[in-house]
């Protein structure tokens, strides 16, 4: 099977449920089923056909879940784009991908039109949500294109090998990767997903996700499998106005990252069990701090909580079982059904229990390649049997029990004093303090010792920690080598698009809006 024939079942089987809500618009899977078919139409009409590409700007949108749909029943392939993209970042994009239209919510057509420029382009350009475009510039409007009427049911796809999405990292580290995934790839993340979270066509997911983002887009699979309903947002920017649409809706499950988590566990007002219909609450995009994991199931102790980790490249890798979580707090629990992950060795070998080395990942989720980039892909990616094999860069070590941590990203080792720190262990530290909101830890070049620990911190509101205060906490827990050596506060701490505390990140963030460059999510 591919994408598009989950959403061809579940209308079958539950064509007037609802299928998707974003904001006064509603719409069950016939509707669904049927929009998408209009969409494809016109894709097709339009010239658009097998692996042929459709790139996204927008915002979180019925409207792209439509595009999403209408795309793969045409055979073309989505490459939905993070929102604040910058125009040159687009241009480079474009000019890599070829892409045979874009659809572009109307705020962003003045980035569309600025990254194409002048050129005469044979690039459809399609704005839903414009209260004027620029037909002169070749947009059509989305509104028209999906206008009641019949359309006609495009051939079905059957290659499930076929090209499905092209996910662009940021780029945050380098220049943006176009990350290759399948219907086949997809489908196995997803359907392994669905599997361990226990989804049915009961469940009601709530997600402020950028459908820019691999783990804002197996929302919508995974619902789409089973026939339940994903309730979109566009952001978590107002924290209470979220929870107060988890309870409307009644979700069941609720798909976090931990700036999000934190801000919620911050809440001092909030009642247990506030949240009676919330089943299940995942965590993704970087480590949750253990107090605020703790924090929130004793506000939610009947919601269970699964900590993950992934990548853009695998979409997800491992997850630890909520019952795991007390006795494994910085655990990222073991490979998702289906798969394999483990550690190795420098030399390749698997490394022993306490030992770290660099995580592995095997299965048929593991994506094809990066778009058009011959020299990385082979060093990232290599066949196997059952899939195929993911060299993710990250350091991990395993447990007696084989229950893998997270211990650093390569890039990211601290090397002070002749010894190698992980920043992970000395911000899981700084997290453990009272008063400390959010933290990050970095090396600063230093003649003598190669490079000096600086932590930077995000306080409570109402804390009123010094720079001597955490250094000397952060003496009695951690080894001298691995203590701060200089503290600097800030009001907030910088992010990824995905809402990863990241110090090279260009502009701090309170919400997730679109993907990083390597989606490293625990």
């Amino acid at each position: 099977m591919r994408i598009e024939d989950h959403l061809r079942e579940s209308a079958r089987r539950f064509g007037t449920k609802t299928a998707l809500i974003m904001a006064e618009v509603s719409l069950t899977y016939g509707e669904l089923d049927a929009l998408s078919d209009r969409f494809a139409e016109n894709l097709a009409l339009h010239g658009l056909g097998e692996g042929d590409r459709l790139l996204i700007v927008a915002e979180n949108s019925a409207e792209i879940v439509v595009c999403f749909f209408g795309a793969w029943k045409a055979g073309a392939v989505p490459c939905p784009l993070y929102s604040s993209i910058k125009a040159d970042k687009l241009r480079a994009i474009v000019t890599r991908t070829e892409p045979k239209a874009i659809l572009a919510q109307g705020r962003f057509v003045p980035v569309v039109d600025a990254a194409l420029g002048e050129t005469d382009t044979a690039i459809r350009k399609i704005a839903f949500g414009a209260a004027t475009i620029n037909a002169e510039r070749g947009w059509l409007r989305y509104e028209t294109i999906i206008a009641p009427g019949e359309a006609r049911t495009q051939p079905p796809q059957h290659d499930d090998q076929a090209l499905a999405l092209l996910i662009h990292t940021s780029g945050s580290t380098g220049t943006p990767k176009g990350v290759m995934h399948t219907h086949a790839t997809l489908l196995a993340a997803c359907g392994s997903i669905a599997g361990y979270l226990g989804n049915t066509s009961r469940d009601v997911v709530l997600s402020v996700l950028p459908l820019s983002f691999g783990y804002g887009i197996t929302q919508v699979i995974t619902m789409v499998m089973v026939g339940g309903t994903v309730v979109l947002e566009k952001s978590f920017a107002f924290p209470r106005k979220i929870l107060a649409r988890l309870v409307e809706t009644r979700a069941t499950g609720f798909p976090l990252v931990p700036a999000m988590a934190a801000l919620i566990a911050g809440m001092q007002d909030l009642q247990p069990a506030f949240l009676p219909d919330l089943r299940y609450m995942t965590n993704a995009a970087s480590a949750m701090p253990p107090s605020v994991a703790q924090r929130l199931r004793e506000l939610l102790s009947e919601t269970q909580l699964f900590l993950m980790y992934g990548q853009t490249e695998c979409i997800r890798a491992t997850y630890l079982p909520p019952e795991e979580a007390d006795r494994r707090p910085f655990s990222v629990g073991r490979a998702i059904p289906g798969t394999q992950a483990y550690v190795v060795d420098e030399a390749g070998n698997p490394a022993p229990p306490g030992v770290t080395g660099e995580l592995v990942i095997e299965g048929p989720h593991v994506m094809m390649g990066y778009w058009q980039d011959e020299a990385a892909t082979p060093e990232k990616v290599t066949p196997v049997d059952g899939g195929r094999r993911l060299q993710t860069g990250d350091l991990f070590k395993t447990d007696e029990d084989g229950f893998l941590y997270f211990v650093s990203r390569r890039d990211d080792i601290i090397k002070t004093r002749g010894e190698k720190v992980s920043p992970q262990e000395v911000e899981a530290v700084l997290y453990a303090m009272p008063g400390i909101r959010e933290a990050a830890v970095a090396g600063v070049d230093d003649p003598v010792f190669g490079q000096l620990i600086r932590a930077y911190i995000a306080l409570e509101p109402s804390a009123e920690l010094t720079e001597k205060e955490i250094i000397r906490y952060c003496a009695q827990h951690l080894e001298d080598y691995m203590v701060p050596k200089s503290v600097e506060f800030r009001d907030a701490l910088p992010k990824t698009s995905t809402g990863k505390i990241r110090l090279t990140a260009e502009t701090p963030a309170t919400e997730p809006p679109g993907p990083e460059t390597k989606e490293t999510v625990a």
